[in-house]
């Protein structure tokens, strides 16, 4: 039998309407763990079809993990499904009942009869308590040889719980088969096709394995090595990532969930620097990036969306002149704009972004994916025009202008 299996349990994944990180996660907790796994499934808020699928697991694998269906209301069906399943009566859990009743107490709220539901679990079934939640989970053996893990969907409950409990379990079940460990490293400036090609010797290996990852501009490469112990794990990483990071140069920015914005905005913390950007059409997307990055604000100052020509001129001083002779999407008014909002700010650095992000407004001479990226600081201020492909749309342009422009200051300031 294999080890383990992921079942996803909500209409709203099958429609689309959000996208299934839950799985993913879970995935990367059980490699680290050393728990293997070969199938994730997605079933919708329908009983029947819940229950045949986790019968159907529990001849297959040794370990179900389930995320969804356990909160209070009517397509809440996880629990419920489950004891049927398997022909077991629910109960009541006097602690699960204290616990709910605490936390909807503590927010001011009544307990009404569809909360008492959720202290309902199958008989015989152990506790996984929810430290921020109200929905527990559950940990239960219906059959030999077979244990399922229930989790709600909420990814910060199912977080919580995982690493209070589950993980804990885990470690203890016999489950697991040596450790592993990972590493994303982040590059930018290269394609996939390009990087593999370069480390086509390495794509090859057993242990570690590499493998590499497409996204919006950036390509990551994860290399994953098994061993017996973290510590073996971690030494059989170790030169397969300087030997990527020596072929690759500047291009690799990051690794392990590293952003640009946290790496620039790192950078400049060190150096005793700040940053202040302009954007036209990126609408803020460049601020946004630096913004969620936790602890910006001792370096990020401000930005100015100038999406007008006037807010151009009125904010950032950009001359008449140079909008008239060269236009809005233009090198000397990317300049303007990154000079403008450096003075205006009093930064030591600042971005500007200025382009046709589509789908309409392109010309033969300044066509859809046309974006002017500036760069100001101590030493002066420099633009350069990049294409971008129209066909990929207007998220697409938005989100690789400003992820350029922060690549062209982290090589800058490195």
């Amino acid at each position: 039998m294999a080890a383990a299996e992921i079942l996803c349990i909500g209409t709203e994944l099958l429609l689309g309407n959000i996208t299934n990180g839950n799985a993913r996660w879970i995935a990367e907790q059980l490699a680290a763990l050393g728990v293997p796994h070969h199938r994730q499934l997605v079933v919708g808020d329908n009983r029947e079809r819940l229950m045949a699928e986790v019968q159907a697991a529990s001849e297959r694998c040794q370990l179900l993990i389930t995320t969804g269906g356990l909160g209070p209301t009517p397509d809440d069906l996880t629990t419920e499904a489950l004891a049927a399943a398997f022909g077991t009566p629910l109960v009541e859990n006097a602690q699960a009942w204290l616990d709910i009743q605490a936390k909807l107490s503590a927010r001011g709220r009544s307990c009404a009869p569809s909360n008492r539901r959720q202290a309902l679990i199958p008989e015989g079934a152990e506790l996984l308590p929810n430290p921020t939640g109200t929905a527990p989970g559950v940990i239960w053996s219906p059959k030999p040889g077979f244990t399922v893990m229930t989790f709600p969907g909420v990814p910060s409950e199912m977080r919580a719980m995982w690493q209070a409990t589950a993980a804990p379990w885990l470690r203890q079940s016999g489950l697991t088969s040596g450790v592993f460990a990972s590493r994303m490293l982040q590059f930018w400036g290269v394609s996939e096709s390009a990087l593999a090609e370069q480390m086509a010797d390495l794509l090859e290996g057993s242990n570690p394995t590499v493998a590499p990852y497409a996204g919006a501009g950036e390509v990551k490469l994860r290399i994953t090595a098994q061993a017996e112990t973290p510590a073996a794990a971690e030494q059989l990483l170790a030169p397969v990532e300087a030997e990527i990071r020596a072929r690759t140069g500047s291009s690799c920015f990051g690794c392990d969930g590293e952003s640009l914005a946290s790496v620039v905005l790192e950078r400049l913390r060190q150096r005793g620097e700040t940053l202040a950007v302009a954007e036209s059409c990126t609408g803020g997307g460049l601020g946004a990036s630096l913004a969620a990055v936790p602890g910006a604000s001792d370096v990020f100052l401000g930005g100015v969306i100038a999406y007008a020509n006037s807010v151009k001129q009125g904010l950032l001083e950009v001359p008449l002149a140079l909008l008239e002779t060269h236009g809005a999407v233009s090198d000397p008014v990317a300049q303007a704009m990154a000079e403008g909002v450096r003075r205006r700010t009093g930064a030591d650095w600042a971005l500007a972004i200025t382009g046709v992000a589509g789908p309409g407004g392109g010309s033969a001479e300044k066509p859809v994916g046309l974006v002017h990226l500036a760069v100001a600081g101590p030493h002066g201020c420099s633009s350069e025009a990049v294409r971008f492909s129209a066909s990929r749309g207007r998220d697409w342009i938005q989100t690789l202008s400003a992820g350029e422009a922060l690549n062209r200051l982290r090589l800058q300031l490195a």
